[in-house]
This record gives C-alpha cells, structure tokens and sequence, in this order.
C-alpha cells in the first residue's frame, strides 16, 4: 500500500480521552504495563501500551500502537481522506445528511485523525523519568460507533447519486460521484475496523473504486467542443486536448458557431504580431493566447485562461515556430493546473 496513505479521518463522533487529573506515581506497576491482556481481554477489547518521557508522550505512543495493532486495512487514500475531512469542515456533508441528530452532530464535534471509541483508560509514571499510558477500544461499543457512521455514509452515497441521467450527465454529476467515491473508501475502513473488532457489518457496502469508474464513465459522455482561431498545424487544439484528456474528457474540434447540444466549449484565439527591437540582429514575434472554458446551458465562463510571450531568432518563422512551442508549454504547465483546481475545489450542488 502507498506510503501516501493516512488514517482514516472520522470526524463524526468525539474520542474520548478519560479525565485523568494526574497519573499514578511509584508505587507498584499496574499489571497492563507488562501485559495488556492481563486487565484488558482481547475477547472485549483492543488495547495497547505506550511509555515516554511525558505523559503528553505516552499517550500518544498508546494511541500509537492502537492504530498498528489495526494495521493497513484501516487506512484510506490521502486524497479520499483529506476531502472527507475537508468536507465536514466546511459544512458540505450537513447537506447530504438526512438525520437531524447527526447533522448536528457534525456541526458540534471535533475534527479528529485517530480511533473512534478509543480512550486512554491508565497512566502510570515510574518516579524516575518514563510515563506509561493505554488506549483502549471497547469493542462492542466501538462496532456500534462505526456501524452507525457506515449507515450515515449510506445516506449520504445514495443522495449523492440520486440524479436523473440529464442530471449524472454533467460536470455536477461527475462531482457528485467522484465525492460519492471518497465517501464510500472511507466506509471500506469502517467495514475492516468492524471485521477487525469481531464485529458484523450491519450493512452492505460498496467499495470506492465502483464510483470512480463511474465517475470516468460519465466524464467521457461529457464532450468538450475546442474552437481555436488562428491555430497553426492544430498545436493549440492538440495541446488543449491533451489535458482535457488527462481528465478523461473527449474533445473534438468545432466550429465558430456553437450547436444545441455543445453544452461545454473551449474558446480560444491566438494573435501573432511582429516585434520591432532597434539594434537587435534578430527577429522578434509576440502570441497572444486567450482561452474561456465555457458552459454554455448556464451562459458561465468555467475557466479563463491568457498568455502572451515575446519570442526571437534569425528568422520569422522559427520566431513564430517558438511562439507556439512556448504557449503548447504553458497551457501544459498553467492550464492543466487551473483545469485541476477548478474541478477539485467543485462541490456537490443539492
């Protein structure tokens, strides 16, 4: 599994850290210290120890070894993780929530990056300079946490998705399923968390990469239209083209003229102009590129793109020649990121 992957983040619901004023100092070692199994039994709980030089440290540690002890299964995409982390920030998931507890739930409690249901039951400090902490996970407690946020998730997935075939047929739609995808890989890590704590998945899920291919399927129903005045050799078009493709849109050249049923279209114009610099023994030329990403359903200008750059050699044409290599480079560098943030930042419309 790539390194580039994070623990889950559950924001729905508090851990709960017990309210120890101050640890246990001296005196004899709790038996957990040694052997966790001995106070915590695996049939009911997930334990696990951790020491350091503060207690702060020990906690940590605790909690720590609690997330190995679940292994890699637990784990979800960076990318998954961080929008459903992102999404609750922001208020985005309140919309997609049909329960009124739970909305307020996720209006009212932190935002957290370890175990749900994990506590920090005992610390104990030795006198001289080592503190000793442990986290623990009720089972039967924790299989319930988790089995309610799958059932949320659920909710959320099915009115994420719930679009006439117009509707799933649009950038909106491709959205709606892409985020519909990190929602349902985080329910893939509830599920293992469940399994893992000998519990029962109360409900059936389906697995992340069932929405992204979805989502790949609606993107290529969805063809752009590229319009470029005063291209030469089709550089421009093509390199529009590429990075829309790398998105996995299909493109096609048009017309001037913009049909019905061309919902998006790529507008863009090229000017070159000749450059006169006094002493110089080359030759200059000057591109000017402008580019709108159009929805033409809505009359909106998705994305606004301009370029200029003055170029030169000993003759005109490879002037000219350099003009467009540098403007292929910038749309390769410049457009393909605008292209990236303005569909990553999109959020599902309700």
């Amino acid at each position: 599994m790539s390194k580039k992957k994070v623990l889950l983040f559950l924001p729905f619901l508090l851990i709960f850290i017990s309210c120890i004023t101050s640890p246990a100092a001296g005196g004899r070692m709790p038996s957990w210290v040694n052997s966790v199994e001995s106070v915590y039994p695996g049939t009911r709980y997930a334990a696990a120890s951790g020491f350091g030089s503060s207690r702060a440290a020990a906690e940590e540690n605790a909690l720590a070894a609690l997330t190995a002890f679940f292994g890699q299964s637990i784990q979800v995409e960076r990318t998954a993780a961080s929008s459903y982390k992102q999404a609750i920030v922001n208020g985005v998931m309140e919309g997609w929530v049909d329960n009124a507890e739970m909305r307020t739930n996720i209006r009212t409690t932190s935002v957290i990056d370890n175990l749900l249901g994990a506590e920090i039951k005992d610390v104990w400090f030795d006198s001289k300079d080592t503190y000793y902490a442990v986290a623990v996970m009720e089972k039967a407690r924790a299989v319930q946490i988790y089995n309610e946020l799958i059932k949320t998730n659920l909710n959320i997935i099915n009115n994420l998705t719930a679009m006439t075939p117009s509707q799933k047929i649009s950038l909106d739609g491709v959205i709606r399923y892409w985020f519909a995808s990190a929602v349902a890989d985080v329910n893939e890590s509830c599920r293992n968390m469940v399994l893992l704590l000998d519990g029962q998945v109360s409900d059936t899920i389906t697995g992340g990469e069932y929405y992204r291919l979805e989502t790949q399927s609606i993107i290529r129903a969805i063809p752009i239209t590229i319009n470029v005045s005063n291209d030469r050799n089709g550089r421009i078009f093509g390199a529009f083209a590429r990075r829309l493709g790398d998105w996995g849109f299909e493109t096609a050249a048009g017309t001037q003229r913009v049909s019905a049923n061309q919902r998006f279209v790529l507008d863009a114009n090229v000017s070159l102009s000749p450059v006169e610099l006094a002493d110089s023994p080359n030759v200059f030329s000057r591109i000017e590129l402008s580019a709108n990403l159009r929805d033409t359903s809505l009359n909106h200008v998705l994305i606004s793109h301009n370029f200029n750059s003055r170029e030169g050699h000993i003759s005109r044409v490879e002037a000219e020649n350099r003009c467009f290599a540098a403007a292929e480079r910038n749309i390769n560098e410049v457009f393909a990121v605008l292209l990236s943030d303005y569909l990553s930042q999109l959020k599902p419309r309700n």
